[in-house]
């Protein structure tokens, strides 16, 4: 079973062609646990955990006892880093670490076609031809974001290559971001309103289920 989805030119016009987009790709029943597991992990590995505070070991100040244990008629008192005095060391405050975790390669792959699926449903899915540029030109993807009606909307283009023309023109517009196929992941997918295909990346996935029937 598969999605027909028309493609579209750099106008936005229908070029009267179609492509068919797996539905085992794009059809499953999307799994959003394993969508917030890849995402978590995705958003974990950004963090530094570089975080740190000093404890009573640490902060400046005398190691001398203030007074004597007994015989005082007050309270037990040891030197002046103790955590209850001002200036004194934090208790029980962060330590640097590492906030990454593993997840399995199908758990990924599984939150990965999820994403998909859900574009899919909302029909969040444009397939355009081929864009190619001789030379970096900003305002010439921009026209083709107006064209699509996307100038507003998050957009993720999924190129087959690295195309470093198309790559350096789109870096520069706020809500465009271009990836490869290989490196596109369940965040780039959710965090984007539209995903933009194009047409011989669509031809991959086409290729990638016939070679699995076969």
């Amino acid at each position: 079973m598969t999605m027909q989805v028309d493609v579209l030119d750099i106008k936005g016009q229908k070029t009267g062609r179609t492509v068919e987009l797996p539905a085992d790709i794009f059809g499953i029943e999307p799994n959003d646990h394993v969508i917030y597991l890849a995402v978590k992990q995705y958003l974990a590995q950004g963090r530094q955990g570089t975080h740190k505070v000093k404890t009573r070991a640490e902060v400046q100040g005398a190691s001398r006892k203030l007074h004597k244990q007994k015989g005082t008629g007050g309270a037990r008192k040891g030197n002046i880093r103790n955590p209850l005095y001002k200036g004194g060391g934090t208790i029980f405050g962060p330590k640097p670490h590492a906030y990454d975790f593993k997840l399995n390669r199908k758990v990924k792959d599984l939150a990965k076609i999820s994403a998909l699926s859900y574009k899919a449903k909302d029909s969040a899915i444009i397939v355009i031809e081929d864009i190619n540029m001789e030379v970096p030109k900003t305002k010439q993807v921009s026209d083709i974001m107006n064209s699509l009606n996307l100038s507003n909307k998050k957009t993720l283009i999924v190129l087959p290559e690295y195309n470093d023309n198309l790559y350096l023109s789109t870096r520069n517009i706020p809500n465009i971001t271009s990836s490869l196929l290989a490196d596109i992941n369940t965040y780039e997918i959710m965090n984007a309103d539209v995903l933009v295909i194009t047409d011989n990346t669509a031809r991959i996935f086409v290729e990638e289920e016939a070679g699995a029937e076969a």
